[in-house]
């Protein structure tokens, strides 16, 4: 196994199924394994590290039902905290929406915004939309990394998901975020309606004017 990745809360393996189980030899997989935690005391650190290792694993099951593109869970591991999923091997959206004509970065955008609407629609908000958790692979887009997921439903929690995304796009793709999180909305509004994705883009405003009130009494202090 190799590790890719290390974050606060788990370590992220890249492996391949041979070595693990023999009906998959040579396909490449991911293993999550969310880390014991030493300053917590043990049955605490057992039980969080259980849930969040089982709501990972129905968040991507549900998704997967509602037709989100997300990687296949395989095993589901509750005596060592590990998650074995699918390997999703591609580019990521972060740097492949920066080589292309802005035509197709907009058609991309788009889509970006079904596989979101498809999410809410499941009650399930991410938590870290940015384009450097979706890949393409074989031209679709698949998201991923869902430590931060949760089940919610309620129309402050899809707001925020969709304000992390604007200012995520704003920050890594400055030049036509605009453009792009605009058409985002426009993927979005073909599987959730106009009526639910007009509520969504007041209410986006709504956390946006929020936030700008919280800098100004800084500002003024």
């Amino acid at each position: 196994m190799e590790l890719i990745k290390q974050g606060a809360e788990a370590k992220i393996y890249l492996a391949k199924f041979e070595e693990l189980y023999f009906p998959f030899n040579g396909e490449k997989v991911i293993i999550k394994h969310r880390i014991s935690k030493r300053y917590r005391i043990k049955e605490i650190d057992q039980k969080l590290r259980k849930e969040r290792t089982v709501r990972e694993a129905r968040i991507l099951h549900r998704a997967k039902k509602f037709g989100v593109n997300v990687p296949y869970i395989y095993e589901v591991d509750l005596k060592d905290m590990k998650i074995v999923m699918e390997f999703i091997e591609g580019e990521r959206l972060k740097e492949y929406l920066e080589r292309i004509p802005i035509e197709e970065r907009l058609k991309f955008c788009r889509e970006i915004g079904r596989q979101i609407g498809k999410l809410h629609e499941a009650g399930i908000v991410h938590g870290d939309l940015t384009t450097s958790n979706m890949i393409l692979r074989d031209g679709k887009i698949y998201l991923i990394d869902f430590g931060l997921a949760e089940f919610d439903n309620t129309l402050e929690a899809q707001g925020v998901d969709l304000h992390l995304l604007k200012r995520a796009m704003e920050s890594t793709h400055y030049k036509w975020f605009e453009e792009g999180f605009e058409a985002v909305l426009e993927g979005y509004v073909e599987v959730r309606g106009e009526e639910k994705a007009q509520k969504l883009k007041e209410k986006i405003e709504e956390i946006e004017s929020r936030g700008r009130y919280v800098r100004e009494r800084k500002w003024i202090k």
